[in-house]
């Protein structure tokens, strides 16, 4: 196996729901994403079987962690760079609050939140 170089600017774009511009690398144990989210984008709670890493570069995002109907949901406004640790099946989702940019990190790679919802 080689070494692969990815230019992000040539990095096909998708835009899974409305407000977020997305461009994914596909590894054979991890997928890394840049996420762009537009002021007003919103991200419905959801898990998946990825451990996750949602490195929050720029911008202001209201992060719901945990299970709504749990008494350990909480929502968490980040407006400076931090990194979010979640686990494998771990419910979050996002509003965002002003154009925000981020780089998920999710291992093993497979669907993210977005490629599920209103499906």
């Amino acid at each position: 196996m080689q070494a692969k170089l990815h230019q992000i600017s040539e990095i096909e774009s998708d835009h899974p729901v409305a407000l977020l511009h997305r461009k994914r690398v596909l590894g054979e144990k991890m997928l890394v994403a840049e996420v762009r989210l537009e002021k007003g984008c919103s991200v419905d709670i959801h898990s998946h079987e990825s451990e996750h890493m949602s490195c929050q570069l720029s911008g202001k995002v209201l992060w719901k962690l945990g299970d709504p109907a749990s008494p350990d949901y909480r929502e968490v406004i980040i407006d400076q760079p931090t990194i979010i640790e979640l686990p494998a099946w771990f419910p979050h989702g996002v509003e965002t609050l002003e154009d925000s940019y981020l780089i998920d990190i999710l291992s093993p790679p497979g669907l993210m939140g977005v490629d599920r919802q209103g499906k």
